[in-house]
């Protein structure tokens, strides 16, 4: 990893305490022998967040890629180390009309230009669109910040299956089936009832959605099982010839919410060769009471704001305080984040986990709050007591291994010239 800029390593505030064993942990070492090398182990780890959220208007005046007030920006991200970020192409359900159809799909090309605009016409010096897992170590190789590009939302294709081709030319490496709402794909974990859904539609993955997964396999794009409900996670796992990816989500075991894998998905994720992206959106990590909830609301609108979408609002000693604020209260932290990557490493292991933000679409968390903090969930890691080797999975070994396997089922996939 070769940054342009200094890295910088908040240290966070509250109390962080070392978590129980696992054959990828071992306990020892004072706390700042600790940090020592957890900044050692982060300057030296490839570092891959596999969700980050861009608007409509990303590379433009409007939203400079390179400091614009957001969670991710090219600086913030070299200030943090972190190396490498899926940016999502992204169009949330709507009525599915054949006008709303055309809508998502225009709508998904003008991210898809955006993220080329970013990396190819305006910085190209310090960013570079991977279409492989071996682009990603080639480009970070080079001292370059790499840019991956995932779909939020399979509603992007309608019931158009040529549209994945078209989608994987222009650069998607993962595709969300589904959203909030059902789709033609797959039901969701969230259904609307303002667009008239039920619990289900299809009962998990619909027969659309089964075609839609095989053309996935076929092109080398990865399935990601966030967002669908629990019955289309466990059909695509087992309908699929590739590993998936949950993208960012969370334990279920660990906080009961509709969003994350319980048990026997993680399992059958584990068994299906996948990885679980856990992430720093504090619903998913743990359950505020109701006490909690309002000294949130109460900090917040102290500081003059009604949510953390206009946290760039405030100056950075604002924000610097509010955090404060916010860890005192006990909103989701650094650790709560680990303690969901210590449930899933125990339960199936070191291989199937992974890590992510859902920065600029929700996410953030005391102490990982945007990508010029990222170095303080290595800090954590070590002094969990998780090896180099393990933390370097976590940081993207593991997306990785899935990525080439889904690059080797399609190239299997391919018709032989006999």
């Amino acid at each position: 990893m070769t940054n342009a800029y200094p890295l910088q390593m908040t240290i966070l505030t509250a109390a962080l305490t070392l978590g129980g064993c696992a054959d990828s942990r071992a306990q020892g070492g004072g706390a700042e022998q600790a940090d020592e090398r957890a900044l050692a182990i982060h300057e030296a780890t490839l570092t891959i967040d596999s969700h980050d959220d861009i608007p409509f208007d990303f590379a433009t005046d409007a939203v400079d890629p390179l400091d614009a007030p957001r969670q991710v920006n090219l600086q913030k991200m070299l200030a943090g180390g972190l190396d490498a970020a899926f940016f999502i192409v992204y169009f949330g359900q709507t009525q599915r009309t054949p006008e709303n159809h055309e809508q998502a799909q225009a709508g998904a090309i003008i991210k898809f230009d955006a993220i080329r605009r970013m990396a190819e016409e305006l910085y190209p010096d310090l960013i570079e669109i991977a279409y492989s897992a071996d682009d990603i170590e080639r480009i970070n190789a080079s001292g370059k910040l790499v840019a991956a590009i995932g779909i939020e939302n399979g509603y992007v294709i309608g019931r158009d299956l040529s549209l994945l081709e078209r989608y994987h030319e222009l650069g998607a490496r993962y595709v969300t089936l589904a959203h909030n709402g059902h789709n033609d794909i797959a039901d969701s974990a969230q259904p609307r009832a303002d667009l008239g859904d039920g619990p289900a539609e299809h009962g998990g993955i619909s027969e659309f959605g089964e075609q839609v997964i095989e053309e996935m396999n076929r092109l080398g794009i990865m399935i990601d099982i966030s967002h669908i409900s629990r019955d289309a996670a466990l059909d695509a796992i087992r309908l699929s010839r590739a590993p998936v990816i949950a993208s960012h989500s969370n334990a279920r075991g660990l906080t009961d919410h509709v969003r994350n894998l319980d048990d026997e998905t993680l399992l059958a994720l584990r068994d299906n060769g996948g990885v679980m992206q856990t992430t720093a959106f504090a619903p998913y990590l743990k359950e505020a009471t109701a006490a909690e909830r309002e000294a949130t609301a109460a900090a917040l609108a102290e500081f003059g704001i009604e949510g953390f979408g206009d946290w760039f609002s405030l100056s950075e000693q604002q924000r610097d305080l509010l955090e404060a604020r916010l860890g005192a209260i006990g909103y989701a932290d650094v650790g709560n984040l680990i303690d969901h990557v210590d449930y899933a490493v125990d339960l199936i292991g070191i291989d199937h986990v992974g890590l992510s933000s859902d920065f600029d679409g929700g996410g953030g968390i005391v102490g990982w709050f945007d990508a010029a903090d990222t170095a303080n969930v290595t800090l954590e890691l070590v002094r969990r007591g998780y090896s180099e080797e393990a933390i370097a999975k976590l940081w993207g070994g593991n997306l990785l291994r899935v990525w080439r396997e889904a690059e080797r089922i399609a190239a299997e996939s391919q018709p032989r010239d006999d």
